[in-house]
C-alpha cells in the first residue's frame, strides 16, 4: 500500500507544479555550481576509498595544487593502483585494483528539478572512469530503502580539460 501512496503523492506533486506554473518557469535557470575543488574546505566534503579496505595495496589522494599560472585552487585526485593483495588478508581475494572518491553524506538532496543537464569539467590521464549519481528513491518497495544510482562511463582525454554532460531526467540529487 505504501508504494501506491508514494506514486500517488509524486503524481499529485507533479500535477500541482504543472497547474501553478508562471512565465518565470519558462525561463531556463542559470548555471549552478555544485562542487568546486578549489579549497581545503571543499575537499573535506569528499571521502577517498580504495581496495586497501579489503586487503588490496592501492591508495588514493585528493589535494589542492597550483595551476599553470601558479594560482592555487585546482583539486587533483590521484591514485596508485595495485593488483596485489596483502598476505594474510581476512578477505578471500587474489587480486584487486581500485580507488575512488565520493561526496560525504549530507542532509537531504541537492534539488536540481529546474535543470536538465549536469556537467563535469575534468582533466584526466586518457583512461575511462565511472561516475555515479545517487537520486532520491521516491518509490520505496518493501525492504528497499536505498537511493537510486545512475552510472556512466566517462572517457577523459589525456592532459586536456574536458566537459562531459549528462541529462537529468525527473530526478533530484
Amino acid at each position: 500500500m505504501s508504494r501506491f501512496r508514494a506514486i500517488w503523492q509524486a503524481s499529485l506533486n507533479a500535477t500541482k507544479k504543472a497547474l501553478t506554473w508562471s512565465a518565470e518557469d519558462l525561463m531556463p535557470p542559470s548555471e549552478r555550481l555544485i562542487f568546486n575543488f578549489n579549497s581545503k574546505e571543499e575537499l573535506k566534503k569528499w571521502h577517498l576509498y580504495s581496495d586497501s579496505e579489503y586487503g588490496g595495496l592501492s591508495s588514493a589522494s585528493l589535494e589542492i595544487t597550483d595551476d599553470e599560472n601558479g594560482k592555487k585552487g585546482t583539486g587533483v585526485f590521484s591514485g596508485n593502483l595495485s593488483l596485489d593483495v596483502s598476505k594474510g588478508s581476512k578477505w578471500n581475494i587474489t587480486r584487486s585494483g581500485f580507488c575512488g572518491m565520493r561526496s560525504k553524506k549530507f542532509d537531504g538532496f541537492i534539488d536540481l528539478d529546474a535543470y536538465d543537464t549536469i556537467a563535469l569539467k575534468l582533466k584526466g590521464d586518457g583512461r575511462c572512469y565511472i561516475s555515479t549519481i545517487y537520486t532520491e528513491n521516491w518509490v520505496n518497495s518493501p525492504g528497499q530503502m536505498e537511493d537510486n544510482s545512475w552510472q556512466a562511463f566517462v572517457f577523459v582525454p589525456k592532459d586536456n580539460w574536458y566537459i562531459t554532460k549528462a541529462a537529468v531526467l525527473l530526478v533530484s540529487i
